[in-house]
């Protein structure tokens, strides 16, 4: 019983150091945010950074295949009021497979580097599953997500 009070007691003061410092990337619709609508939007990143959030970058890249060319477009982030969100814009074209890359970095965090692919569907501004990452997606990640959502058009016309 003491080795079982022991256990939990430690367990009470070393659980909350383990979710400090966290540093999170989150995607969503900008459907809810009149100001990221405004802003000509198709996603809305937040991030979270509990060590200085000031130092956080975001950079986001529209990766896909073309005319079966690769192409890695870079995208505006653009800050929104509220703090560490931010409006991401379409500036990819429609025809192809795209997938929009988003990675945050902090100095703070050094190698940590949460990561999204987010699929879009050919020719909408609908979006699919993400992918979620804790390092920035190398090229052959990125490379399986785009021949992932290729093969599924692919079955869908068949």
């Amino acid at each position: 019983m003491r080795i079982f009070c022991r256990l939990i007691i430690a367990v009470g003061i070393v659980a909350p150091s383990l979710f400090a410092g966290a540093f999170v990337l989150q995607i969503g619709s900008p459907a809810g945010n009149p100001e990221a609508q405004k802003n000509n939007g198709v996603l809305v990143a937040r991030v979270t950074a509990c060590r200085s959030p000031e130092k956080t970058a975001i950079t986001a890249t529209a990766e896909g295949r073309e005319n079966g060319i690769r192409k890695s477009i870079p995208l505006k982030v653009i800050p929104l009021t509220t703090a560490g969100a931010f409006a991401i814009t379409r500036e990819w074209p429609e025809q192809g497979t795209w997938v929009v890359k988003l990675i945050a970095t902090n100095p703070e965090y050094k190698d940590y580097a949460p990561s999204v692919l987010v699929p879009f569907e050919k020719n909408a501004l609908q979006w699919t599953a993400a992918k979620h990452f804790v390092h920035i997606p190398a090229d052959a990640e990125v490379a399986a997500v785009l021949k992932g959502m290729s093969d599924h058009a692919r079955h869908a016309i068949n």
